[in-house]
């Protein structure tokens, strides 16, 4: 009899080991990273969609003086610039910066493109007062880009998590303009989902 009673006693205690056991890795498995990698992950979506509304005033100064939307030698000299300013990053950090910064381009570049096309439809005018590149756009986007460096130093680390990926490709769908094909969005967090 007694050893029927500590028979079950262990079976019991297996039970509840294995049921430990699944339970944790179910939480692993969890959609949801914590509260506090969720406010890191919507901070940094906030700001690249704050980056990506300057592309509407980029688009209005260039509509306004002709420039073209492409400018490969500014952008390699910004990239330059911004991996200069990395000190103590290295190779792989300092790639990761340059390949996230230029996606931030190209989604401007994609608002700016279709920006120019709609308004050479309706044979838009020149605006009255765009806002000027020196002035007002260049401030606004130096003073977004350190904070874009800090948010994705804390970003990038959560994003080996699956559950991170994921809840940082939801939340995108919410944060992040797009456009009518998506690509907007997807180019801006392109370098986040690889």
């Amino acid at each position: 009899m007694n050893s029927l009673r500590y028979a079950a006693r262990l079976n019991v205690l297996l039970q509840a080991f294995v049921l430990t056991l699944l339970m944790a890795g179910c939480q692993s498995l969890s959609t949801t990273p914590d509260q506090a990698a969720r406010q890191k992950i919507d901070g940094l979506l906030t700001l690249i969609d704050q980056r990506l509304d300057v592309a509407v005033k980029v688009a209005q100064t260039k509509w306004n003086s002709g420039a073209p939307i492409n400018d490969p030698a500014r952008e390699r000299q910004i990239l330059d610039d911004l991996t200069a300013s990395l000190k103590t990053a290295d190779a792989q950090d300092k790639s990761f910066m340059r390949r996230f910064f230029q996606a931030q381009f190209d989604a401007g570049k994609i608002i700016q493109v279709a920006l120019h096309a709609q308004w050479k439809q309706e044979a838009h005018a020149r605006f009255a007062n765009p806002p000027d590149l020196a002035r007002d756009i260049r401030p606004e986007l130096d003073r977004l880009t350190p904070l874009l460096i800090d948010a994705l130093s804390q970003v990038r680390p959560l994003l080996q998590q699956a559950s991170a990926k994921h809840y940082l490709k939801q939340r995108a769908g919410v944060l992040v303009r797009d456009d009518a094909n998506g690509a907007v969005r997807a180019e801006a967090v392109r370098v986040l989902l690889e």
